[in-house]
């Protein structure tokens, strides 16, 4: 089947992207990457047969306690090594060769007549040129979240690479105005983890540049907790996606947990007050309220 308008849900990680993808996954004319693709990378049609089997008749639960949505990161390295761990953002000008063609061959061949729409989470670096030059008529559903509460995720995760400092992670090197911020904090790890929020979402303003507006809705994770049938419409719309009675029940039994208050009882006030005051600037411009 021919790819059309696929549908990239993108955020900095730990910012309430993997709850939405889960939630949209039940779309009944929805396609989308599984574990089996990282696992069975040069054989698309494997994950084809996972969503015909979501349409059998057999009980979807069963189904997917086999078969999960998964960002499929080796599948992706696979098409084009380095894709998962950059040290920058990926853009146009890294698409050579075949690897859009081959990409856009493969996954094709996991949608089905009902589910004849691809759904793709990415997260960390937005890679929006990159992708954008391999699926011009993608679209684009970036949820965001406080930097504080992204920090605070950070440091619950032994895999974050802050751990070894800014040599040792996949941001990129600091600005010297970002690393006069750190060693100020007394090279802070929280504020670290902020700064990496930082980085990331200034690289997602800058990508959202570079596209046409309409291909590109912005979403909260704050309105997805809050006003959760309103942002699901918001999105269905965007992405022309009907808004089926299955769908709706879906909806109306998922929770999404807001727990982006975590970092005030998780973090000690000494801590509270260095990453406040480190993002103070860009929780302001992207409308947090940057009060310790």
């Amino acid at each position: 089947m021919e790819l059309r308008n696929p549908l990239f849900i993108v955020g900095t990680g730990r910012c309430g992207s993997s709850a939405l993808h889960q939630l949209l996954s039940y779309h009944p004319h929805l396609a989308w990457l599984s574990q089996l693709c990282a696992r069975f990378p040069t054989h698309p049609e494997v994950n084809r047969l996972a969503m015909l089997l979501l349409d059998s008749g057999l009980p979807s639960e069963f189904v997917r306690k086999h078969v999960r949505p998964s960002e499929a990161y080796a599948y992706w390295d696979h098409h084009f090594p380095g894709f998962s761990e950059p040290c920058r953002d990926l853009v146009r000008e890294d698409v050579n060769g075949q690897v859009g063609q081959t990409l856009r061959a493969s996954l094709s061949q996991m949608l089905t007549p009902q589910r004849h729409r691809l759904l793709i989470k990415i997260t960390g670096w937005p890679r929006i040129g990159f992708l954008k030059a391999i699926f011009p008529d993608a679209r684009f559903v970036h949820v965001y979240r406080d930097g504080r509460a992204v920090a605070c995720s950070l440091l619950e995760r032994p895999w974050w690479g802050g751990w070894q400092g800014p040599a040792g992670w996949k941001w990129g090197e600091l600005t010297a105005e970002q690393h006069a911020r750190w060693v100020a904090s007394g090279k802070s790890f929280t504020v670290l983890a902020g700064i990496q929020w930082e980085i990331l979402m200034t690289a997602f303003e800058q990508a959202r540049g570079n596209i046409p507006a309409e291909d590109w809705l912005e979403i909260s994770y704050d309105e997805l907790c809050a006003y959760k049938r309103d942002a699901l419409h918001k999105i269905a719309r965007f992405a022309s996606l009907e808004w089926s009675e299955e769908f709706d029940r879906r909806v109306e039994q998922f929770a999404f947990v807001n727990s982006d208050h975590k970092w005030r009882t998780q973090l000690n006030e000494s801590e509270q007050r260095r990453l406040t005051e480190a993002l103070r600037d860009p929780l302001t411009r992207l409308g947090f309220a940057a009060a310790p």
